[in-house]
């Protein structure tokens, strides 16, 4: 699990490194700070699928099993349910946020300040970035916790690294980081009930694709981010 994270963290920071020195020979002219969104969520989306290549090699290589059986992804027959608790999850974390100390603005937030970089990144967010941190998370982190500490430990441990992982995002505000501990429960204990990551996963998706979308409608195409008071966790 640590070599799996240590190498996120790494081929995130080279990758980044890389295409920002590439952007840099390739357009002089052009200023790093109007690119860091593309370059963030092209080096994430880079650094994630070599991850994910290395996560299937490593898991078929211990346990000799197809990956997705490995993992437990096992496709829920009715799938749409896991989407609407997804969607309910989002409504009932936004109230919960009107009780808690919200900061003015966040380096997420800051992301969105132009719409090509605020699509870019509500599409990331809504499909290989729960992807992925459900492989890690759910796939493989919780079921390494639940069976050595009890399923109670292995669902509050796994949220607990789930949350920690987007504090630089939020900057370090505790309010925003237990609202999203707390999506992390419900994610894991999903995970644990129905014994299925893409069931989770599913979770996981209606949550972000409902938040980008009434992100993207409250603020007419991401046009007037000031608007996004009435949909952001605040």
């Amino acid at each position: 699990m640590l070599l799996i994270a240590g190498l996120t963290l790494a081929s995130i920071f080279v990758v980044s490194l890389m295409l920002g020195l590439g952007a840099h020979l390739l357009f002089p002219r052009v200023s790093l700070n109007s690119a860091a969104a593309e370059i963030a969520v092209a080096a994430q989306f880079i650094s994630y699928v070599m991850v994910a290549t290395f996560m299937v090699m490593l898991v078929q290589g211990k346990y000799h099993v197809p990956f997705a059986k490995a993992i437990r992804w096992n496709w829920p027959t009715i799938w749409v349910k896991y989407l609407g608790l997804g969607m309910l999850l989002l409504l009932s974390i936004t109230l919960a946020s009107h009780f808690l100390p919200m900061p003015k603005s966040t380096p997420f937030e800051q992301m969105f300040d132009r719409r090509r970089d605020a699509y870019l990144i509500a599409i990331f967010a809504a499909t290989l970035g729960p992807l992925m941190e459900e492989l890690f998370f759910r796939g493989l982190l919780y079921p390494v916790l639940a069976r050595r500490l009890g399923v109670f430990w292995g669902v509050v441990l796994t949220s607990v690294a789930f949350a920690s992982m987007h504090l630089p995002q939020y900057g370090y505000a505790w309010g925003v980081v237990l609202l999203i501990f707390l999506m992390g429960v419900v994610c894991t204990i999903v995970r644990a009930v129905t014994g299925s990551v893409a069931s989770s996963f599913l979770v996981h998706v209606g949550y972000n694709g409902t938040e980008m979308l009434l992100l993207m409608l409250a603020t007419d195409g991401f046009r007037h981010m000031e608007k996004a008071l009435a949909v952001l966790p605040r």
